[in-house]
């Protein structure tokens, strides 16, 4: 066999590499909802081979060593839980989660940026409670201006949102890729239709 072919095959094996699991914690809920916390298949593997992690559903396919076949992981649990983050950190991101990817004066959910409340010329700060999401149309009606002087109002007012705030806004934003497998652990704590 071409050992440069070998190499790039055992590097990146085309079809093995879209196989991600999905990290549950200790109590069996995601680390994080959104990005979805997922790992390559080779650190849900590494991280079996080293008791950190128990797997709790596999994919079909298989990867080999000399001596050895694994399934591998689609689901792994924590062995250890890791508290979640209180503190939300003031991204650009998590802004638009918090405001559900939709423009907080019209509501359109395209051709998103931030927009300052009270304008930074006129002293307003860069914070959760003074910058909303807003598409490109609204922010160039607003300006410099105030709301008042603008003519807009805001759908909600901002504030700082809680972590468990953004995990539950998360939930409602599904990557664009579900293994059938992530389903049970994704929405097990929803609340049941009537």
């Amino acid at each position: 066999m071409n050992v440069e072919f070998r190499t790039s095959f055992v590097r990146e094996p085309n079809s093995l590499r879209h196989h991600p699991a999905l990290v549950l914690n200790a109590d069996y809920r995601p680390l994080s909802y959104y990005p979805l916390s997922l790992w390559p298949w080779q650190e849900a593997i590494k991280a079996a081979f080293l008791d950190r992690v128990n797997i709790i559903a596999e994919y079909d396919e298989v990867v080999r060593s000399p001596s050895t076949v694994i399934r591998i992981p689609s689901v792994v649990v924590l062995k250890d839980y890791v508290k979640p983050q209180k503190r939300v950190a003031f991204t650009r991101f998590n802004l638009f989660l918090r405001d559900e990817f939709s423009c907080q004066y019209c509501g359109s959910k395209g051709d998103l940026t931030f927009d300052h409340v009270i304008p930074r010329a006129r002293g307003g700060i860069t914070s959760w409670e003074n910058v909303v999401a807003a598409c490109g149309r609204c922010n160039l009606k607003k300006g410099s201006k105030t709301l008042r002087q603008s003519g807009m109002h805001l759908r909600k007012v901002p504030g700082q949102p809680s972590s468990e705030q953004l995990r539950n806004m998360g939930r409602k934003f599904p990557p664009n890729y579900l293994h059938d497998s992530w389903i049970d652990f994704l929405y097990w704590d929803a609340e049941l239709d009537h």
